[in-house]
C-alpha cells in the first residue's frame, strides 16, 4: 500500500478541487444527493445488494453529479462503480446492464444509468493506479461496502494524471467514426453525443490541468479552464460541454467535433503529456 486515503483527500476542499496538503479531494458525498436522487440512491443500494450479494460485490460506489450534488430532475444520468471480489464475467456485465436499465425504466428522475464493473485487483493494481486507482479514490463516493480508496494514495494534479487518466484519446476516434457513420437511430445519436462530448470536454481538462493546478469535474469550469489556454479552440470546447450537459440528436454536432477538435486534441495532448500505458 502506498500512503492511504480516508476519503476526506486531507481536509477540506479548496476553489480549485484541492486539499490543504495540496492534493486532490474527493469530490461527492452522500449528504450532498439531492431530495429528488434519494430514493433512486436507495433503490441503486438495496437492488445492487439483492443482485450481486456479499460472494460477488466488494463495493459499490456513486459518482458524477449525482453525488456532487448538481444534478438535474430529468436531465442527469445515473453513474454507479461496482467492484467484485474477482474480475467480472459476461454474466456480471449482463447483470450491471440489466440493473442499470432497471433503474432508469423505473425512476424518471433519471435521463440514462450506466454501471461500469470491474474486479476490485485491478482497481488497486499499479497498471490502474493513476486512473482507475483515480477515479475510486477521488471521484467515487462510496454506497455500499468497504472504501478501496484506502488503500490507495492521494493524488496531485500531475502530468503522470494526465497522461494515465486521459492519454489514450486516439483510440477512441475510429470507433466514434464508425459508430457516427452507421446511421444511428435519434437515441442512439442523443447518447453519442453525450459521450463523445464528456470525452472531450475531461481531455481538455486535463491537457491543461497540471499548470491550473486543480481538479473539476464540472464541465462549464472544465470548458473554460480550456479556453484560456487554448482560445483558438474555445468554442469548440465550449461546444462540447454544452452538448455533454443537453445532448442533441442533431448528428452535425458531434461529426463536427469528432472530424476537428478530437484529431487536434488527441495530437496535441499526446505531444504535451505523452501517450497512455497499454493496457492488454
Amino acid at each position: 500500500m502506498t500512503g492511504g486515503s480516508d476519503g476526506s483527500g486531507g481536509g477540506q476542499r479548496d476553489d480549485r478541487g484541492l486539499a490543504e496538503d495540496g492534493t486532490i479531494a474527493r469530490e461527492g458525498s452522500l449528504d450532498r444527493v439531492p431530495t429528488a436522487f434519494r430514493p433512486l440512491v436507495d433503490a441503486v443500494r438495496t437492488r445492487t445488494s439483492a443482485l450481486f450479494g456479499a460472494d460477488r460485490l466488494h463495493s459499490a460506489y456513486l459518482y458524477g453529479s449525482i453525488p456532487r450534488g448538481t444534478a438535474v430532475p430529468g436531465v442527469s444520468d445515473l453513474d454507479l462503480l461496482l467492484a467484485l471480489h474477482r474480475e467480472p464475467t459476461g454474466a456480471d456485465r449482463a447483470d450491471a446492464e440489466a440493473l442499470g436499465a432497471g433503474l432508469d425504466r423505473d425512476f424518471p428522475v433519471v435521463d440514462g444509468a450506466g454501471v461500469l464493473v470491474h474486479g476490485a485487483a485491478t482497481l488497486l493494481g499499479p497498471l490502474e493506479r493513476h486512473d482507475l486507482g483515480f477515479f475510486v479514490a477521488c471521484l467515487c463516493t462510496p454506497l455500499i461496502g468497504d472504501d478501496l480508496a484506502r488503500e490507495l494514495p492521494r493524488y496531485r494534479p500531475s502530468r503522470l494524471l494526465a497522461r494515465e487518466t486521459n492519454g489514450d484519446l486516439a483510440l477512441a476516434l475510429p470507433r466514434w467514426r464508425e459508430r457516427l457513420a452507421a446511421d444511428p437511430d435519434e437515441e442512439e445519436r442523443r447518447r453519442l453525443a453525450r459521450g463523445i462530448s464528456r470525452r472531450l470536454v475531461r481531455t481538455g481538462f486535463t491537457l491543461v490541468m497540471p499548470d491550473w493546478n486543480g481538479w473539476t469535474s464540472d464541465l462549464a469550469r472544465s470548458a473554460e479552464v480550456f479556453a484560456a489556454r487554448y482560445p483558438a479552440r474555445a468554442d469548440q470546447m465550449r461546444l462540447a460541454a454544452a452538448t455533454a450537459r443537453t445532448p442533441t440528436p442533431d448528428p452535425a454536432v458531434p461529426a463536427l467535433l469528432v472530424t476537428d477538435l478530437a484529431p487536434w486534441l488527441a495530437a496535441e495532448y499526446t505531444a504535451v503529456h505523452g501517450a497512455k500505458a497499454p493496457r492488454p
